[in-house]
């Protein structure tokens, strides 16, 4: 608890003093336990997830931690297997865990950064801060040793309640909830149907320095492109194609009505890449014959408000 408090005091100043910059850099992460009840028919299973946020001096971006975790996993286990290797050769399977989707928020600029991802491709989308209403109450609480203020909205058809941090003073929160004087560090809705709890904070620990020696992206095996970003930066994610909302939701829609020939045009367009010196993707395999029914979503985490 004390050396809680003594990291949260720390940051304090940290926040204070710094100036603006981009790309901002972590200065802190707040870990949350994501639950969500897709489908109301089966509340006893709701989605859950490892989430943290990652919060630097006036920015911060909010991903999957149980994603992180993999990748991590994964880049060791591919590195124990080519060093084992006789020819050089890895066949490792990596499997996508935890959803793909980021968010950046810059509330200095009022700007909301979207990745997202379809097939192999990422795409950035731009839009504004959501502008949310809130009502400050007099309640506090503490988290992991942060004291906390209570605060309640009404937000993509939700009334939320949130606790934030005064001493973190940054407008940020997970997902798309922003707008307080403080980090957002547990919120829910009034039906407890989405819910982003407090599991913990830490001080963002620098990524090592590169390796004179390390191999060019552009010349890494595919799978492991991506692995040595540094998620402590805070800015445009590399390896992303700018969109707007309305173009992207037109390309989900295309993949999903043919994803074979959305596969060959993606396979096309990242040949052409790796010809002009890009960097080398895998060719998307797209499996012939029936397709495995998706999750139920009854209940979106985003609701259309009631007229």
């Amino acid at each position: 608890m004390k050396k809680q408090l003594l990291i949260a005091v720390t940051l304090l100043g940290a926040f204070i003093t710094a100036e603006a910059q981009k790309p901002d850099t972590a200065r802190v992460l707040v870990h949350y336990k994501f639950t969500h009840i897709r489908d109301t028919t089966d509340r006893a299973h709701p989605y859950t997830e490892n989430m943290v946020l990652y919060v630097g001096k006036s920015a911060g971006a909010y991903r999957s931690y149980d994603g992180i975790v993999a990748n991590a996993q994964f880049k060791k286990a591919y590195a124990e297997a080519a060093a084992a290797s006789p020819d050089g050769n890895v066949r490792i399977n990596r499997r996508g865990v935890g959803t793909p989707v980021e968010y950046y928020q810059y509330p200095n600029e009022q700007k909301l950064f979207t990745k997202d991802q379809l097939m192999f491709n990422s795409y950035l989308i731009e839009g504004p801060m959501p502008a949310i209403v809130w009502k400050i109450g007099a309640d506090t609480s503490t988290f992991g040793g942060l004291h906390c203020q209570k605060a309640t909205c009404h937000f993509k058809g939700r009334d939320y309640i949130a606790w934030f941090c005064p001493d973190l003073p940054v407008h940020t929160g997970p997902w798309k909830l922003n707008g307080l004087p403080g980090v957002i560090v547990d919120a829910h809705d009034a039906k407890n149907e989405v819910v982003f709890k407090f599991d913990g904070f830490e001080k963002a620990v620098p990524a090592p320095p590169k390796n004179e020696t390390a191999v060019a992206e552009k010349d890494q095996p595919p799978v492991l492109v991506g692995l040595d970003d540094d998620l402590n930066l805070i800015g445009a994610p590399p390896r992303t194609i700018k969109t707007t909302q309305m173009e992207f939701d037109k390309l989900k829609e295309t993949m999903e009505k043919d994803p074979e020939a959305f596969a060959q045009a993606i396979n096309a367009g990242n040949r052409a890449s790796a010809q002009g010196d890009g960097v080398k993707m895998d060719n998307i395999k797209i499996k012939t014959g029936p397709r495995r029914p998706g999750p139920v979503i009854n209940n979106p985490i985003e609701l259309p408000e009631k007229k």
